[in-house]
């Protein structure tokens, strides 16, 4: 809990800040200096930490993340045990989908429950403008298999550039609405390792809503039932996924709409640190605690401690906010 009386009950773990793609809102084509080997907490270490979130701390939700998380060679074993723990977690994963083909039945057969995969685009050469690499067909296979595996619903995050994707925001619905998957529109933030991002070209949840209002007719969801989500959500009229459920799609409105207010986040990074807020310009060191041979007890409450003084919000909307100096790519989504 927080000074203003937030749960962190939402968990997410950064396995790698490695990634197979390039994205050129996210890290520059050569790749960054990545994390050694020996930084990175190992499986063991990476279970027990989500262990004491689980049974000490009251979170119930945990994902992995990244870079990409299936570039973890021990990643069906980490999910595994997790799904071992009392009380089970809900588990899922975030990712570009381009070894999801391969693995999607080991995950599931492991104990996750539901993907998130990272698609921008429906257009090969989009794609392989906006990622550097040639993949979507990889992707949309990831995407089938994950379907096929009952990693149910798979969520589908997007983000909009301005004269890039953004025309393509009513197709990537159809598609999505016609294959059961549910769409989420993830405004642009400030987490580009070139520290490049610039609010005026930003694709906002306002332009997003008209451009999609075109061709559907939008319903918006009862504050109530959104809780903690990220997503505000529209029901979308006169259309049900392929197994009967209502139609959805989501806007994730972290800029002009922030909704720190009711945020239940936690982040464990690759190397081990605490961040209380995906924006914190600070961290807290729970690797070299454990490797001193802090035992369970000390480590939960150095973890207590870092989140009771999490802030308000994250300030991206005061004139002295200052980007974080780790990518999203280092931090975890």
């Amino acid at each position: 809990m927080d000074t203003f009386g937030r749960r962190a009950v939402d968990l997410r773990v950064s396995l790698t800040d490695r990634c197979n793609l390039r994205c050129t809102y996210c890290m520059p084509e050569e790749g960054l200096s990545w994390l050694a080997k020996s930084d990175l907490l190992d499986d063991a270490e990476i279970i027990q930490l989500v262990r004491i979130a689980v049974t000490r701390l009251g979170v119930t939700e945990v994902r992995f993340t990244g870079g990409e998380p299936l570039l973890r060679p021990g990643l069906v074993g980490i999910v595994a045990a997790c799904a071992e723990l009392e009380p089970r977690p809900e588990l899922s994963i975030t990712t570009n989908a381009l070894g999801l083909a391969r693995t999607a039945t080991a995950l599931r057969g492991a104990g996750l429950d539901r993907v998130n995969v990272s698609l921008d685009t429906l257009d090969r050469e989009t794609f392989h403008t906006l990622t550097r690499r040639d993949r979507l067909p990889d992707v949309l296979a990831g995407l089938a298999a994950a379907d096929a595996a009952g990693l149910r619903p798979v969520k589908i995050n997007t983000v909009l550039l301005r004269g890039v994707n953004d025309h393509e925001a009513p197709d990537l619905l159809e598609w999505s609405l016609r294959h059961g998957y549910e769409l989420r529109f993830i405004e642009q933030m400030p987490l580009d390792a070139q520290h490049g991002w610039d609010r005026r070209q930003m694709v906002t949840a306002e332009e997003i809503l008209t451009r999609l209002g075109e061709r559907f007719d939008l319903t918006p969801e009862p504050e109530a039932r959104r809780g903690a989500a990220p997503a505000e959500r529209w029901l979308v009229s006169g259309r049900s996924a392929p197994d009967g459920r209502p139609a959805r799609v989501g806007v994730i409105a972290s800029v002009t709409r922030p909704f720190c207010r009711a945020c239940d986040r936690t982040r464990l990074t690759a190397d081990g640190q605490i961040r209380d807020c995906l924006f914190a310009t600070t961290e807290t060191d729970l690797r070299s605690a454990l490797r001193s041979g802090a035992d369970d007890s000390v480590l939960a409450e150095l973890w207590r401690t870092a989140m009771w003084g999490k802030k308000a919000g994250a300030g991206i909307d005061t004139p002295d906010f200052a980007q974080p100096a780790r990518p999203m790519s280092a931090i975890g989504g």
